[in-house]
């Protein structure tokens, strides 16, 4: 949190005063039962968050685990921040826990990137893909996937505030410089900052977070996964990438 705070008065982050944009409003989700906010980094296991935000909702004893991935995406039941007028949005995030979680910046965007073009998810693997393919190829109906390399050189054309949220800047996505998060978890050490959130925030003693892959038939992306995918790139695309993803690596202490 001190290089956090720092960090944020170094780059003139923090501003006095200044209402959450809705962008934000919509990553945060509010479970009031045990007066909790969880702001969503789509690749830092926000999907298992959700399940553990839909159980406590609910005053449910069951394992997270067994939580259907579809329904958490679906349900009406946890709540964004952004559906509450700005005077309450206000209120419950001086009153609640807040949390948020961060992950190496590269390995989350290797994770979004195998995530999202090697599996048949309909709106990356073909909408976007086509999208890069006719940016990218001579033959725009080429039906190979999208390359890490082009992947990379897409994002590169973009404006940071228009990304994606699986591969937007995190900062961006939370706004940490702004809303004073109480714990600040690491995907790294996942499994015992999660343990502390659910006691800070005095969840039922049996609840544990799950570990699970949308996809369990491969591997987790770890170093050596995106280490493989970093080689790949021209040290000019790396030199760009660093550069994208500057404020990530310093706020939340990244090498």
């Amino acid at each position: 949190k001190d290089i956090l705070n720092a960090t944020c008065l170094m780059n003139n982050l923090s501003l006095s005063k200044r209402n959450l944009t809705h962008d934000v409003a919509r990553q945060i989700f509010v479970e009031h039962n045990h007066k909790f906010i969880y702001c969503e980094v789509p690749k830092v296991g926000c999907s298992s968050w959700k399940k553990i935000i839909l159980l406590l909702t609910m005053n449910l004893s069951r394992k997270a685990s067994e939580v259907q991935h579809s329904l958490i995406h679906l349900t009406p039941l946890i709540k964004r921040l952004s559906i509450y007028p700005s005077d309450y949005q206000e209120k419950l995030l001086n009153s609640y826990t807040k949390v948020m979680f961060t992950r190496d910046p590269l390995e989350r965007l290797v994770s979004a990137y195998r995530d999202k073009f090697l599996h048949s998810e309909p709106y990356y693997s073909i909408t976007v893909a086509n999208e890069i393919k006719a940016m990218f190829r001579k033959n725009k109906n080429s039906t190979e996937n999208v390359t890490f390399q082009e992947f990379i050189n897409f994002i590169l054309t973009q404006k940071q505030e228009y990304l994606d949220v699986h591969w937007k800047p995190m900062f961006l996505l939370c706004d940490p410089c702004n809303i004073h998060y109480n714990i600040m978890g690491k995907f790294e050490t996942l499994e015992e900052d999660s343990k502390h959130v659910l006691r800070i925030i005095g969840a039922p003693e049996d609840m544990h977070y799950p570990h699970l892959k949308t996809y369990s038939s491969e591997k987790r992306t770890t170093d050596d996964i995106t280490l493989a995918y970093l080689r790949k790139l021209s040290s000019e695309q790396i030199q760009k990438i660093k550069k994208l993803y500057e404020m990530d690596f310093a706020l939340f202490n990244y090498s």
